[in-house]
């Protein structure tokens, strides 16, 4: 069996003063892991009421952390602040030395059915989720590469994998960080730079009142932190989508099917409905791991 060590490791977590984020923190912490516990503060939707406030919820993990013997420091940077990410990042390296991991956590929940919603409700969840992952991720990414070392978890959601009514901003936000993964992974593999993804059910602010109390106990957030833990750990994979939730783990894929060739003078709309089953069947699929594998596929059908 492989013991998961995680010797001189230091992790940015945000999002770490509730809920997952806090979980993933306490976990990381337990395995020795020096901590910074990024969060804003504020509500599900994103509002903070006081800033002045907005630093309680870390200070509160750090000092449960430190209880424990841990070593963690609270940071409020708003992750889609370029220059508060970076001048947090900057105070891990001064204050530990080095980053190690990135878990991109931080995120909020605007939903209203697409009809309802405005265009900045959209824009604020993807700005939060999606660009908040690229900043922080852009923060660490040198400084990892410098060092060859690096692992980095964005957080995705079955909202995005397979949709959720009311959520296509969050949706649209959470399936964008697997295509950010897809090519992070590509790019820093020879730096040893593991990108990974994380799709959780856990029962946290973000569930409350959708789910029914019995099913809420049964998703605890320390078990998805294991599937974290194992995500962000030297012997962690890169390019998986793990999913974690009621001590269930599974992995989602996207795969694309054979399909079929039609010649010049049989492309048109009516010999693709033709044929759609057959452009469906899932015998012989495969799973990509770049984009240019679709391209040579379909190139070299068309000169067989």
């Amino acid at each position: 069996m492989t013991n998961i060590h995680f010797k001189d490791r230091v992790a940015i977590i945000t999002g770490a003063g509730t809920g997952l984020g806090k979980s993933h923190a306490m976990e990381l912490a337990k395995r020795g892991v020096k901590i910074i516990v990024n969060d804003l503060g504020g509500a599900v939707d994103g509002t903070v009421d006081d800033i002045g406030s907005s630093l309680n919820a870390a200070e509160k993990v750090v000092e449960e952390i430190k209880a424990a013997g841990g070593e963690a420091i609270a940071n409020g940077a708003n992750v889609t602040k370029p220059d508060e990410v970076e001048a947090m990042v900057a105070e891990a390296i001064n204050h530990f030395g080095h980053v190690d991991i990135l878990v991109n956590n931080a995120g909020i929940l605007r939903d209203k059915s697409f009809a309802k919603m405005t265009i900045d409700d959209f824009r604020t969840v993807l700005d939060v989720h999606l660009m908040g992952s690229v900043i922080c991720t852009k923060a660490v990414w040198e400084h990892m590469r410098e060092r060859a070392y690096g692992r980095i978890v964005m957080t995705t959601s079955s909202s995005g994998l397979y949709g959720n009514f009311g959520q296509s901003n969050y949706g649209a936000a959470k399936m964008g960080l697997v295509g950010l993964m897809n090519t992070l992974h590509l790019e820093g593999a020879k730096y040893n730079i593991h990108v990974n993804s994380l799709a959780p059910t856990a029962a946290t602010r973000m569930t409350e009142g959708l789910i029914p109390q019995a099913g809420l106990d049964l998703l605890s957030v320390e078990s998805v932190s294991q599937g974290l833990l194992y995500l962000v750990s030297d012997e962690a994979p890169s390019r998986l989508i793990l999913c974690a939730g009621a001590g269930g783990y599974a992995a989602a894929r996207l795969y694309e099917t054979k399909g079929i060739y039609l010649k010049p003078e049989e492309q048109n709309p009516e010999n693709i409905a033709k044929q759609i089953e057959q452009i469906k069947n899932s015998d012989h699929q495969q799973e990509f791991e770049q984009g240019g594998q679709q391209t040579m596929k379909f190139v070299s059908k068309a000169n067989a």
